[in-house]
């Protein structure tokens, strides 16, 4: 501009004659003066007779510069505060401007503004609130709706950033918003006011909205006159839930969210399906089954597609706020108790269990809702009237989190006895009451036990008349005393199921003897047919007798003591018979009546009829009516419901799961594959291998867009199994390198990843034999990203590998990195062998000592390599990884001086590149750095 301006002042002095006057009275020719005199001008002016030059022209383009510039003018009068005022001032009567554009452009500015007279606040102390905040506020109401968008996305700004005080919110904002969702107010601007405070209740506090929002929001959830007001309210209902709390909405939300439900207008009601899981969480257990349970079943029946549509969708995450700790199976457990630490509960479990040695947390079974297992109760109940005083409750409104219910940890049955008797009730105490017996202490009990809790109670069975016989004498406290274990008596009045009965239900488990739970009854249904053919008249007979009423009871009897069966044993019994015989029928599936499948599905956890709309959405009939897409929403929220059914309700999800593993779209299998490995923590080592596995494999020979799902968490899935299962998967991680299409290498560089975490879990034999050749072909892929990953690996391998003892597997892979990378015709091979000692090296996988023995002489030998690109890696890793180990520092060894004498070479190159990074400390370059580049050009 100054080279321009010298231009016209250095015009010769005889231009004179071709003047403006000249020029104006030969041919009337106007000139208008150039805009870099305006410039000049400008700069001679302040900051603020800038601001007032254009803010007063009849331009709008530079009205809207004003507006623009307002944060810089700020900034550069800060060092005076009259000066900051009358900028304030200066934007008070912008703000008047008659232009919707100059208004919207200066809405833009002020939360910038904001910030500044916030972190300027002693130099202008109150500007926000004195000067822009009545603009925002004024802007709510503005007649242009590009304005009235731009002051609400800088209302709910400013109050994200805490910008506006609290005070300034009740006296200014909620008074505003108020008035503007009055009953005579414009209906846009009431519907976009409704719409800013349901979303600045979150960012204000429960306080206030209960008192300022609140109120108004329950009159706009009734606006008979305009259905979009109540969409808006349906729609951030949800929210406004969670700000108040649940004794608000259980007494104000509540009814009105029952009339946006049935409202006459489906868009409102579809808004309500889809907040649906929000509200319930905001209310107690008892409402959320007694009332929106059933309101929710009209949602999924309602008349309009797209409302059924949206309520499927929410199904499952509403029945996971059904979610209770006590029935989801679930809790963290410590198990490194030693002997000295355990209790004297402890001590009173059954004495063939063992307290694993290792110390470990996991995943463990808690006793679930004891209303829902009659026979286990009523056993416990009979020999400890103080059962479940130490494990307490949540209350019902909780749906937190798994977490511990008592400070006891409840121990698995480990011993190889139980296994082969499952029909044993190992959930009942065994008392140990000796002759120095002084109190009657609470019993510490095993609530949990596979047998009791993974099967529905029975219909009643009528009991053999011939158990009860011999057992007339009852046990007195004095016999209770004199015996180390307490026995459980027998009644007198007690009935057996008949032998043809009995046959008939072991007949009928036979086919399915190869399942555990089934040969569990077939055990004990065997034990009560061998009871009912004692011969009661011989005395030898009652012992033998007495045997298989132990394995019903899970009681140590004492037959030189045992006494008459009591009454309340008796019913344990008939419960204990009546489980047996109705978990018989559902083993033979065959054979099922449709009455009988829904009984097999039915638990009390959740209200039935929500478990049996969402067990519906397989049905191909809801994909057309409903929605396409159902089948893939069912399948994304099973986890949820599985976790909040528990595992012991999980027979009632298996078909579902298996239908969906199944299904013929695409998505819904990779759905279920991304989540398998939650899945299996929720259901345990148990319902895992004998329910997922076989899901598993077969996702494993799926598309890659199913295949990528269980191997991004093939770790997760795998540490789950045991370790005989386990090592079967090491024969088909090979398949993992053969993709549908030879470009997707993110499949195999998110294999190289799972194959670093998967050495933790085989053995030094198993890594060398089938995870080494994965590794090393990897190192070899086409693709630098994959390779750089799989360097990684193979340092990690070397590392497991020597420190196992012997470390015979690592001495024979590095023999092995040597011959086919180290000594590889291929000059990308050679490059490779050097990365991977770069690897080692960085990451310490090998004692220095150790490196320098086994892989440093063939790593120097490649300074005579004939490609430049490996001796430029060379080195780099020479220089900038291995000199930097405190190894080469200070040992004066005959390695150290190998390595100088590599360097010096190295020096003098004839490639000016490895010259270069041969030399002292190269101008900031670092492998990591530059490894990718380098290691991208290899192929």
């Amino acid at each position: 501009m100054a080279d321009l301006t010298l231009l016209q002042e250095d015009l010769p002095e005889d231009a004179d004659g071709f003047g403006v006057d000249d020029c104006s009275s030969e041919s009337d020719v106007i000139v208008v003066p150039s805009a870099l005199d305006f410039v000049s001008q400008d700069d001679m002016l302040t900051p603020l007779g800038r601001l007032d030059k254009y803010a007063a022209s009849e331009n709008v383009f530079n009205r809207q510069m004003v507006a623009r510039s307002l944060l810089d003018t700020l900034r550069e009068v800060c060092d005076d505060e009259r000066d900051c005022i009358a900028v304030l001032e200066r934007i008070s009567r912008l703000a008047d401007d008659s232009e919707p554009t100059v208004r919207a452009e200066l809405m833009e500015q002020v939360p910038h503004i904001a910030l500044f007279c916030q972190e300027n606040r002693p130099a202008i102390p109150y500007a926000f609130s004195k000067y822009l905040l009545p603009i925002v506020v004024r802007y709510l109401a503005d007649q242009n709706n590009q304005v009235r968008k731009t002051s609400q996305a800088a209302l709910l700004a400013l109050l994200e950033q805490e910008l506006i005080e609290r005070f300034d919110v009740e006296t200014k904002v909620c008074p505003v918003l108020v008035e503007l969702t009055a009953p005579d107010s414009n209906d846009d601007v009431k519907t976009e006011a409704v719409a800013i405070m349901c979303k600045m209740a979150p960012m204000v506090g429960k306080d206030i909205t209960e008192r300022l929002i609140l109120p108004r929001f329950c009159e706009m959830c009734c606006d008979c006159r305009m259905f979009h007001v109540r969409k808006v309210c349906a729609a951030n209902f949800g929210d406004i839930c969670s700000v108040v709390g649940q004794q608000a909405t259980e007494e104000m939300l509540l009814p009105r969210f029952f009339q946006l439900c049935s409202d006459n207008v489906w868009g409102v009601r579809k808004a309500c399906a889809e907040c649906f899981m929000a509200v319930s969480c905001a209310t107690c257990q008892e409402i959320r089954r007694t009332k929106l349970s059933a309101l929710f079943i009209n949602l999924i029946s309602d008349p309009s597609r797209w409302v059924r549509q949206a309520a499927f969708q929410s199904l499952g995450p509403f029945i996971s706020t059904f979610a209770n700790p006590s029935s989801s199976g679930q809790y963290f457990k410590e198990e490194n108790k030693s002997s000295e630490d355990t209790s004297v509960e402890d001590k009173t479990r059954t004495r063939d269990e063992e307290v694993p040695e290792d110390a470990q947390i996991r995943l463990e079974d808690v006793p679930t809702d004891p209303t829902v297992f009659n026979s286990s109760v009523k056993l416990e109940g009979a020999l400890d009237p103080d059962i479940g005083a130490e494990s307490p409750r949540k209350p019902p409104g909780d749906s937190s989190l798994p977490c511990p219910l008592s400070s006891e940890p409840h121990q698995e049955a480990a011993s190889n006895e139980d296994d082969k008797k499952p029909g044993t009730c190992r959930s009942a105490s065994q008392l140990e009451v000796g002759a120095s017996a002084q109190d009657s202490a609470p019993l510490d009990q095993e609530l949990y036990n596979s047998f009791h809790f993974w099967r529905t109670p029975l219909p009643e069975i009528d009991l053999d008349v011939e158990l009860e016989q011999g057992s007339g004498n009852k046990l007195g406290p004095e016999g209770l005393e004199g015996t180390p274990e307490a026995t459980a008596p027998a009644s007198a009045n007690i009935t057996m199921a008949t032998r043809k009965e009995l046959e008939e239900m072991i007949e009928n488990l036979e086919p399915h003897i190869d399942d555990p739970d089934v040969k569990a009854q077939v055990d004990v249904l065997a034990a009560a047919l061998r009871a009912s053919s004692l011969d009661t008249c011989d005395e030898a007979s009652e012992a033998a007798r007495r045997a298989p009423q132990d394995e019903l009871l899970g009681c140590r009897l004492d037959h030189g003591t045992a006494g008459p069966l009591t009454s309340e044993t008796v019913e344990n019994m008939e419960s204990a018979l009546r489980y047996i015989h109705d978990d018989s029928d559902s083993g033979t599936s065959g054979g099922f009546s449709p009455d009988e499948e829904r009984r097999a599905k039915v638990q009390d956890v959740v209200p039935q009829a929500l478990l049996d709309q969402y067990l519906s959405m397989t049905d191909p009939s809801r994909a057309q009516t409903v929605d396409t897409e159902i089948a893939k929403h069912c399948a994304y929220s099973l986890p949820g419901v599985a976790l909040t059914l528990g595992r012991q309700n999980w027979h009632c999800l298996r078909e579902t799961y298996e239908t969906l593993a199944s299904d013929m779209q695409w998505k819904v299998r990779r759905t279920l594959a991304f989540s398998i490995h939650e899945l299996a923590v929720i259901l345990g080592d148990q319902l895992t291998a004998a329910d997922l596995v076989p899901i598993f494999n077969g996702f494993l020979k799926d598309l890659d867009e199913v295949r990528i799902g269980v191997l991004k968490h093939l770790h997760d899935f795998l540490k789950l199994l045991h370790i005989d299962k386990r090592r079967e998967y090491l024969y088909q991680l090979q398949e993992f390198l053969v993709t549908d299409n030879s470009r997707n290498w993110r499949f195999r560089a998110e294999l190289a990843e799972q194959l670093i975490l998967l050495l933790e879990l085989y053995s030094p034999r198993d890594i060398y034999d089938y995870l080494r050749p994965i590794a090393l072909n990897l190192c070899a892929d086409k693709v630098s990203s994959v390779r750089w990953i799989s360097y990684k690996l193979v340092g990690e391998m070397v590392r497991k590998l020597h420190r196992a003892a012997p470390p015979t597997f690592g001495v024979d892979l590095i023999r092995e990195l040597v011959e086919n990378f180290g000594r590889c015709p291929r000059w990308s091979g050679r490059q490779a062998f050097v990365f991977v000692c770069q690897t080692v090296i960085e990451d310490e996988c090998l004692p220095m000592d150790q490196f320098a023995v086994h892989l440093m002489p063939h790593l120097l030998t490649l300074a005579n390599d004939r490609v430049p690109n490996v001796r430029v890696l060379l080195a780099k890793t020479l220089r900038q990884t291995l000199l930097e180990k405190e190894y080469f520092l200070t040992s004066a060894s005959c390695h150290q001086e190998a390595v100088e004498q590599t360097i010096m070479a190295l020096q003098m190159d004839r490639d000016s590149d490895v010259k270069y990074f041969a030399s002292i400390h190269p101008a900031s370059t670092k492998i990591s750095e530059d490894a990718m580049s380098t290691a991208s050009s290899t192929y």
